[in-house]
């Protein structure tokens, strides 16, 4: 199989289902923004190979974000495919992981910045790209049909990754950067 078709070589491409829709549609921009968060908790990943949970757990996000992925790259009108969903479970593995993480780390008592370590670092990265995908799937989701677990899976995996970037600088004895504004 050749892995390139031309068929997108003018600018549209096709859903799942077959409709064509320009490279820009909200739809590509929300599933493709989800495939960046995808690649970035790869990367997240590659650097947590030293803690089974963490790299299975990410491991698991990594799945949930195809699946979020193939969701969205479907025409709900036209797909006949079986696509696999987002659970109630899915979510509350991340709220589980969270609470973990949170019971070694300190209270809050500051914002933070992005900063104490490359691992934290591309927590954070990450994060800003979920940020991203939440308000994409937000918008697109105010003109076509989004299962409605999405939104709370990646409100609840942005929250991972903050809680993450942290727990990775307690475990590598690093500094959390606290937001100092000045007067």
């Amino acid at each position: 199989m050749r892995i390139y078709t031309k068929t997108g070589d003018k600018g549209e491409t096709s859903l799942i289902g077959g409709t064509r829709v320009p490279k820009h549609h909200l739809r590509i921009e929300t599933y493709g923004t989800v495939d960046e968060l995808n690649s970035f908790i790869g990367m997240v990943r590659d650097l947590n190979t030293d803690d089974s949970r963490i790299h299975d757990t990410l491991g698991e996000i990594q799945d949930r974000l195809f699946t979020i992925g193939s969701q969205l790259a479907a025409d709900p009108d036209k797909s006949r495919m079986k696509l696999p969903e987002i659970k109630e479970d899915d979510i509350k593995l991340l709220e589980s992981e969270i609470d973990f993480m949170n019971e070694a780390l300190p209270e809050l008592t500051s914002f933070i910045l992005p900063g104490g370590h490359p691992n934290s670092s591309w927590c954070h990265l990450a994060r800003c790209v979920c940020r991203r995908c939440e308000r994409l799937v937000s918008h697109l989701s105010e003109s076509a049909s989004v299962s409605d677990l999405i939104l709370p899976y990646l409100n609840r995996l942005s929250d991972y990754l903050f809680v993450l970037s942290r727990f990775t600088l307690k475990k590598r004895n690093s500094t959390e950067v606290l937001w100092k504004p000045r007067d």
